[in-house]
């Protein structure tokens, strides 16, 4: 094992700056309200369309104009959220929760699917980093540095990738400006501080342009201690980052062109049964360069031209204390190259309506590794490459009925180190090239019905290729207590959705409800193989049946380097057809006016079983929660009370145990004024204070790792948050 010392430092991007010319998303317009940025994706290239949404505080965002459920947060709603994650903003969503294997490392959960599922973008390229490899590993986007945002299901996601097949999770940063900012300076600062944990964070942003050249910078840092529970401080549970960026822009009536370089540092602790022992810590860093382009061309049938492109360097070491000092177990790498362009026709008027649309084409190339000191590596290196085109179009038959069609094709090679047969220790890791051809599709109808109200119904067929840790992976995994196989014979994982939405937008009361199922064809899943491992696939045993002195002189020669005899369940991955089902209801009336502004209820209520065909749940899939609350809101304050309820999960998967439901209470209140309203451009101030699970109710979260060690949430919890912005 290494001796521990700072995490690899990536490969400086001087080089890699000279080639952020060449990339891509989806199309935005920018919307500003009341000071706030809204990035609007254009319904052209995106189910999003988020257009004309109320900033107000605590205001249930719909996108009516979507085919699916788009769900919105603000940066207002983001700086009121406890938590260092972008899942922590996210995670009392309807259909929504954070994995929350420690404070410093939470990824979004979607309907009760992770990992290679959900596609988590910064800017619209995504994170590339590991946190989809392994639980404790964090995604490194501080939600500090996020002005808004949107979780997309359904069809909009074909443009982002096979990996995208659960859902995607799009930041945007603001870090490539797009457009001159009013009064040619933008400017925030804004900060919390936190009781469960003794949190004290802070972060900035600024933004200045003239004469069509915008320059941006930001900054956050964050400190957590270890956090309160109802049962005693969560030993190892504290957290640390840092970073920023700097980004400039050339803006013209025609488009815009701009480059972004950013930094992001973290050092954080795992809590649960190793803490006390070995007191696990990540130190992470990652690098990164993004690019980003549009050219509103308005001739020759094309009425714009997007790109974007971004580069990144990540790494991590895990460190543990074995007794004699901080020493280096496993480091993770990760280099990735992605860029996606995307050409939007100009509308043609047809005999049955209008047509939009945009065909766009996607490459990604990314080395991974996931390598140990002592024992057999998790993920030996492995390149993925990645060819795609995708096409969508948008047809409105009516002014009440659209119409939405979309295709992916995509051409994934993987190359990597495996076995095979994977379960037979006898054969060496062999190189291996893994070859797929994903296909999707999706079709769509969105109805405008009277008084603000939208239905949709739409079905899509997608395709994903397996991850190469999925094929390849050979060693310990700690954090899920596991000895993870890779199988290089998985299939093309394949899923058949249908989904109906009812929302509404605006007035008294506003909705959105969603009803869905799928279905998928080659499920992939961690398969329990009733082996037991200790360092390396040599070691994989039947329980009980382990040869006596075989295991004895194991023993002996763990206690002479001073590590203790552990043992880790055996999981093969593999594939099983399952079905997936759900709702998802959020809704908020305005009830009557009152002093300077109006009162209101709201509720929420979502579910997603999830079961094998042959039998058998699929295992950590949240339960069932139901909330509601009140709140009121004016040009200047805003309160809320509300309570959200978790039942007990006994539909539980193998290896599982049930979890028991709490219950979260939850109060806010907030001031905001703008100190200089005749003009509209000076400085707007918010103060609030938030109270969480002030019942300090015992809080056990299914969809975690860290269930099963009984590793609580945070108890009862006051957060002080504040922000000054100058429009």
């Amino acid at each position: 094992m290494m001796r521990a010392r700072n995490v690899a430092r990536p490969m400086p991007f001087a080089a890699i700056g000279i080639l952020t010319l060449c990339s891509p998303l989806w199309a935005q317009d920018v919307v500003e309200l009341e000071g706030i940025v809204i990035s609007a994706p254009s319904p052209v290239v995106s189910a999003a369309g988020v257009r004309d949404v109320d900033p107000s505080p605590g205001s249930l965002i719909v996108v009516d104009g979507a085919l699916v459920p788009v769900t919105v947060v603000t940066d207002r709603d983001i700086l009121a959220e406890s938590g260092g994650s972008i899942a922590d903003a996210l995670d009392k969503r309807p259909g929504i929760v954070a994995s929350t294997f420690a404070p410093g490392s939470s990824r979004p959960i979607i309907r009760g699917l992770d990992a290679y599922r959900v596609k988590v973008l910064e800017n619209g390229i995504g994170s590339n980093d590991v946190s989809e490899l392994s639980e404790d590993h964090a995604v490194p986007i501080d939600p500090f540095a996020a002005q808004q945002i949107e979780v997309i299901r359904g069809p909009a996601t074909l443009r982002y990738g096979s990996q995208a097949i659960g859902g995607v999770v799009a930041v945007e940063t603001g870090r490539i400006p797009t457009f001159v900012p009013k009064g040619g300076f933008t400017a925030e600062m804004k900060g919390d501080a936190t009781s469960a944990d003794e949190g004290r964070n802070g972060a900035f942003r600024a933004t200045a342009g003239a004469s069509g050249v915008v320059v941006h910078a930001d900054g956050f840092r964050r400190r957590t201690e270890d956090y309160d529970t109802p049962r005693g401080s969560q030993f190892n549970s504290f957290s640390e980052a840092e970073g920023g960026a700097v980004g400039a822009s050339l803006v013209g009536d025609d488009g815009f062109i701009g480059v972004a370089i950013s930094r992001y540092q973290s050092f954080y602790g795992i809590p649960g049964e190793e803490a006390a022992e070995l007191r696990p810590r990540i130190d992470l860093e990652q690098e990164k360069v993004q690019a980003r382009g549009e050219w509103r061309v308005g001739g020759l049938g094309i009425e714009a031209v997007r790109f974007w492109f971004g580069a990144s360097e990540y790494a991590h070491n895990e460190v543990v204390d074995e007794g004699e000092g901080d020493e280096i177990g496993s480091r993770f790498t990760s280099e990735s190259y992605e860029s996606r362009v995307e050409l939007q026709h100009i509308p043609i008027v047809t005999n049955l309506g209008q047509l939009r649309g945009a065909i766009g084409a996607q490459f990604v190339n990314r080395n991974t590794r996931g390598q140990s000191f002592e024992r057999d590596s998790l993920l030996a290196p492995a390149r993925t490459e990645s060819v795609a085109a995708f096409w969508f179009e948008e047809l409105d038959l009516t002014a009440q009925l659209t119409l939405q069609g979309a295709a992916r094709i995509e051409s994934t090679t993987i190359d990597g180190f495996g076995r095979l047969p994977p379960l037979d220790a006898e054969r060496p890791l062999v190189g291996l090239t893994r070859d797929y051809t994903p296909f999707s599709a999706s079709l769509g109808g969105l109805y405008r019905l009277p008084e603000g109200n939208v239905l949709s119904l739409n079905g899509q067929y997608v395709e994903r290729a397996p991850d190469a840790a999925e094929l390849f992976s050979a060693g310990i995994h700690e954090a899920t207590g596991t000895f993870e196989i890779g199988n290089p014979n998985l299939d093309t994982e394949k899923a058949a959705s249908i989904e109906l939405g009812l929302r509404k937008a605006k007035g008294r009361f506003r909705y959105d409800t969603t009803a869905f199922y799928t279905r998928y064809n080659g499920f992939i899943f961690r398969q329990l193989t009733g082996l037991s491992c200790e360092g390396s696939i040599a070691s994989c045993e039947e329980e009980g049946h382990e040869d006596e002195e075989h295991h004895d002189e194991d023993e002996h020669e763990e206690e002479e380097e001073g590590h203790g005899h552990e043992a880790f369940d055996q999981v093969l991955f593999g594939q099983r057809d399952a079905n997936f089902f759900g709702v998802e209801i959020a809704a908020q009336y305005d009830v009557a006016p009152i002093w300077n502004g109006v009162w209101g209820v709201e509720g929420q209520y979502d579910f997603v079983p999830a079961r094998f065909e042959e039998g058998g749940n699929v295992p950590r899939i949240p339960p069932h929660r139901l909330g509601g609350g009140l709140f009121y809101r004016d040009a200047n304050w805003f309160a809320r009370a509300g309570v959200l309820h978790a039942f007990d999960q006994n539909e539980v998967g193998e290896n599982e145990i049930a979890t028991p439901g709490y219950t979260l209470v939850s109060a806010e209140l907030a001031y905001t004024v703008a100190l200089d309203s005749e003009s509209g451009l000076g400085p707007t101030m918010t103060i609030g204070v938030k109270g969480e699970n002030l019942a300090n109710d015992e809080v056990l979260n299914h969809a975690s790792f860290k269930r099963r060690e009984d590793v609580l949430l945070p108890g009862a919890n006051v957060k002080v948050f504040g922000s000054i912005k100058l429009n």
